[in-house]
């Protein structure tokens, strides 16, 4: 059971950083992400009721739902969908990987964590290993190259991811659900999305095509109710830091499928980075190495 649950998290959450190029076109990207998370917040809300699993929260904890709802269903698609028009979507994977970076650099800000010895390690590999795939762009010190445009959204987004686990894990260590807030903060997420493209103006007309409409449907009911479900039975069976090792897989898929679909060319700085950020994420995630931890001055 768990080899499948493990297997399903990588090929799902793998495969939805195409769907989102796919609904890349005619449609604005924040227009796209909203109806994404709204039929996403819709299914799950059935599912939730059909199960009888949808309870009611004080009106007073919603904050951390609203918060939740803007970090991991809004403000992050907001970044990653925008990086979608300037970076192939395998690319975009890489980045977000790097998101353990990011929970080790906010747990030190917000919970005083000192980071292992092993994580530094990983982390530097890990900001190698971007650095070298953006190398040309880098070299140009133009911040209006499309790839280093790309690449600060995909930062963005990933960082609003990171900040989002921390949310979750507030909300998990308050004794809350896990699915019930997930629920919430979809809904506050989707609600959120919709407001913004109204004040901006954008139109809601839908791309009437197999193409856009396949995607949606599939970023949201496999890729984010049931790729969320999977993944969190799966740190309830194995361990966040065991489930946490899919997070390597995912631009492999990613990757992969960029190259078919998105004609990535590789080069030979790309392939070291892609080493090297995936080698980093492997080590921050490894027992390979000491944990000693990073005092903090007194």
């Amino acid at each position: 059971m768990n080899i499948l649950l493990y297997l399903g998290t990588v090929l799902i959450w793998g495969t939805t950083w195409l769907a989102i190029a796919f609904q890349v076109g005619t449609v604005q990207v924040e227009v796209s992400a909203f109806y994404r998370f709204a039929l996403a917040a819709l299914a799950q809300i059935i599912f939730m009721l059909a199960l009888r699993k949808l309870t009611w929260v004080p009106i007073k904890q919603h904050k951390w739902f609203v918060l939740q709802g803007w970090c991991l269903f809004c403000l992050n698609f907001i970044f990653f969908y925008n990086a979608a028009k300037y970076l192939p979507s395998g690319l975009i994977a890489v980045v977000f990987s790097l998101a353990s970076i990011f929970n080790m650099i906010n747990a030190f800000i917000f919970q005083q964590k000192p980071p292992s010895l092993r994580s530094l390690i990983g982390s530097c590999l890990g900001v190698l290993g971007v650095c070298a795939l953006f190398w040309e762009d880098i070299q140009l010190g133009n911040g209006t190259s499309f790839g280093l445009v790309g690449l600060l959204l995909s930062i963005a987004g990933t960082y609003c991811f990171s900040l989002g686990n921390l949310v979750s894990q507030h909300q998990q260590k308050a004794g809350r659900n896990v699915l019930v807030s997930n629920s919430y903060a979809l809904i506050y997420g989707s609600i959120t999305l919709g407001l913004w493209c109204l004040f901006q103006g954008y139109s809601f007309d839908i791309e009437n095509s197999y193409k856009y409409l396949g995607a949606l449907f599939y970023l949201a009911i496999p890729g984010t109710v049931i790729g969320f479900a999977m993944y969190l039975k799966l740190v309830g069976q194995i361990g966040a830091e065991k489930a946490a090792y899919s997070t390597v897989l995912f631009p492999i898929v990613a990757l992969s499928l960029s190259t078919v679909f998105e004609e990535y060319i590789w080069t030979e700085t790309a392939v070291l980075g892609v080493v090297l950020a995936l080698g980093g994420n492997l080590i921050v995630f490894s027992k390979w190495f000491p944990k000693h931890k990073i005092k903090r001055p007194t």
